[in-house]
Order: C-alpha cells, then structure tokens, then sequence
C-alpha cells in the first residue's frame, strides 16, 4: 500500500512537471512570434535592416524596416522604435505611423522593433507584465508585447564586469553592453548589439536620412521628461518644435546632448553621421521605481497612486495627477512631435521638405483611444 501511495505521488509531480514545461514553454515559444503589425496605405515598400548590413542577417538583430514614400521628392525621416521595447509608448508611436501616415512628400523610415532581440524576452525582476491590449472599435482586440531594456542573452552572452564604449572608451556597467542606445555608432563585427547598431547607422548613411527621431519612455522621477534632447545640429530645428507644441498646449522640454555621454542615439548618430538626430522622452510610470502594482492597467492608464503623493512631495519632474498619463497621451505627444518636426523642416529646409498626411492627433488618441487607430 505505502509503494503504491509512492508511485501515485510520483506520477502526480510528473504530471504537474509536464504541465508546467508545457505553459512554460508555450509563453517562450509565444515570445519569439513577434505581434501584427498591419501594412497602412502609405506604406510602398517593407524591407530588412540586414539589406543595409549583411552582418545582420539570419539572426535576431535583424528586423523589419518599413518605407512610406511620397509621390513628390524631399527630404527623409527615420523614426525609431523599439530601441527599449520595455518602453511600449515607443512600439505604439512605430506602429500607428506604420498603419496610417501617408507622406506625400519625401520618405518616412519607420522601425518599430529596433532592438528586436530585446522584445523576445522580459525583465522579471521588474514584475512587468509581458504584454498589452488595445480594443478596436469592432470590438476584436490587438496584442503587443512589453519587452526588455537589453537584448536577449541568448543572443548575446555573457556579459562583461565592464562594458567599454568602443568609440569613447566610456565604462559603463557590464549589463549595458546589451543596450542598444549604449552601442551607437556600433561597428561591423563587434558584440551583437553594436552591429544592431552599425546596421541602424549604416541605413541613415546610405539614405541620407534628413532627421532621424529616437522614441524612447522616462519614469516619472527622471529628470528629463517630456522632453526631446536634440544633437547640436539639430538645435535650432527642436528649439522651432518646442514653440509649435507650445501652441497646441503641450508643453516640452528641450535639452542639448551632452558631449560626453556616449553611445546614445542623440550623441554618436549626429557626430557620426549627417543626420539631425534627437530623442524624445514621455513619462511610464511602469518605469519608475516609486511604483504599485505593475501590471497592463498601469501601462495602459499610467495611473498609480504612489505617484500621486510623490508629486505632492515634490519628488517628480512631471506633474502627476490621479489621471495619469496614459497612452494615449505619451502617444499623442510622440505623434504631434513628429508631425511638428515635418512641418517646422520643411518651413527651414524647403529642399527637404516633409509633408505627412494621416498622423493620429493627440486630441483625437485622448478622446477615441488607440485601438481607433489600429488597422
């Protein structure tokens, strides 16, 4: 009876062993599908980040590279997504550019999943929840997923006590050689991710891209918030921005990049290439380290009460209500950003101008949601 009772309690545990190997390894299986992104109207072309760097090719540093091309010359843009993919307001910005701007001057360059190693995996010890939702307007749903800061270790490892910027010889701790907005300009033949990078620079060289705008998210408590940090090429054009938003009553920051802090976007693609380059920052609570419960609700709504008293002790550098700052509004910002930059380009630089039909407004993402916007 006892060798009996033994063997029936073996074939339990084996059971709950399969099952859990079996969920398990659906959600890592589900982690390597990347989420739809549906072609819009404006789209005349989808293309590989590997057709600008071989090196890329067969491995996950490789990623879509979607070409919305106007009928009438000009200048062109990069947008990037997806350089965090633990920032999903930068995912949302790509992909809602992907399914509805329709440029009728110049070209728009969108990568939604920049890093796309790093959407293939999350960051447990933050609690993050691995993906989010949007309910379109006939009612079916369209998932996304909330990645990681780094790149999968999988693709790159293991990682250095010390990761060295090859360019500066900048130390930085040894996780952040997986960071792809510590790699810039990247190199042929280096780590994984800088030749995610490498490939990124090479496209803007070989396009001649005009401006290349970097999406990125900020936690509350972080000193540049709602903000853009502009290369100083591109002063003048974000300084021209900063006073268009400022007249659509969204406020925004602007700061230079700083000479020594190397390796971001905003710093090596304007030395390194011919580009006007700046990064924009919207506050994620899901971010922040003075956070509740971290889960879709926070992403999606931004709303936390923590955040509520920190602002009333005067510990955020943005203003903090108990309506949040949802997406639709980090979103939005991104969106009239963009649109602001094509317009305030072609006002300076005629030659190369841009003009952008179809970008979702911030007024209409805060009163009709995001799903409204999603093909």
């Amino acid at each position: 009876m006892e060798n009996m009772k033994k063997h029936k309690s073996k074939i339990i545990i084996g059971l709950v062993a399969l099952l859990v190997a079996f969920i398990t390894g659906r959600e890592f299986q589900a982690q390597h599908i990347p989420e739809l992104i549906v072609i819009g109207p404006g789209v005349t072309e989808v293309r590989m980040l590997s057709d600008w760097y071989p090196g890329l090719r067969g491995t996950r540093g490789d990623t879509e590279v979607y070409i919305l091309r106007g009928d009438e010359s000009g200048g062109s843009m990069l947008v990037l997504g997806g350089v965090h993919p633990s920032e999903p307001a930068s995912l949302m910005s790509a992909v809602l550019l992907i399914e509805n701007a329709r440029p009728t001057r110049g070209t728009l360059y969108v990568i939604p999943r920049s890093n796309r190693s790093a959407f293939t995996h999350n960051s447990p010890q933050e609690g993050h929840p691995s993906s989010f939702s949007f309910q379109r307007p006939d009612g079916s749903t369209r998932q996304f997923r909330y990645g990681s800061r780094l790149a999968n270790p999988l693709d790159q490892w293991p990682d250095p006590n010390i990761h060295v910027h090859y360019q500066s010889g900048l130390r930085r701790s040894g996780a952040e050689t997986r960071n792809l907005n510590r790699g810039f300009p990247g190199r042929a033949g280096g780590t994984f991710t800088e030749r995610i990078a490498y490939g990124i620079t090479q496209l803007i060289r070989s396009e001649e891209i005009t401006i290349t705008i970097d999406i990125h998210e900020a936690s509350p408590e972080y000193p540049v918030n709602n903000a853009m940090v502009a290369h100083n090429r591109a002063m003048r054009l974000a300084a021209n921005v900063v006073l268009g938003l400022e007249m659509q009553d969204i406020a925004m920051a602007l700061e230079p990049s700083p000479v020594n802090l190397r390796g971001l976007t905003h710093r090596e693609l304007g030395d390194y290439t011919n580009t006007f380059v700046v990064l924009l920052e919207s506050p994620n609570p899901a971010q922040g380290r003075l956070r509740g419960r971290t889960d879709e609700a926070l992403v999606l709504t931004g709303q936390c009460h923590f955040y509520v008293q920190a602002e009333g002790l005067g510990r955020l550098f943005v203003p903090f209500d108990e309506t949040g700052h949802p997406m639709e509004d980090r979103v939005g910002r991104h969106m009239a950003t963009i649109a602001e930059f094509a317009f305030v380009l072609s006002m300076e630089y005629p030659e190369y101008g841009i003009v952008i039909e179809g970008i979702p407004e911030h007024q209409d993402l805060l009163e009709m949601g995001i799903g409204a916007f999603l093909l």
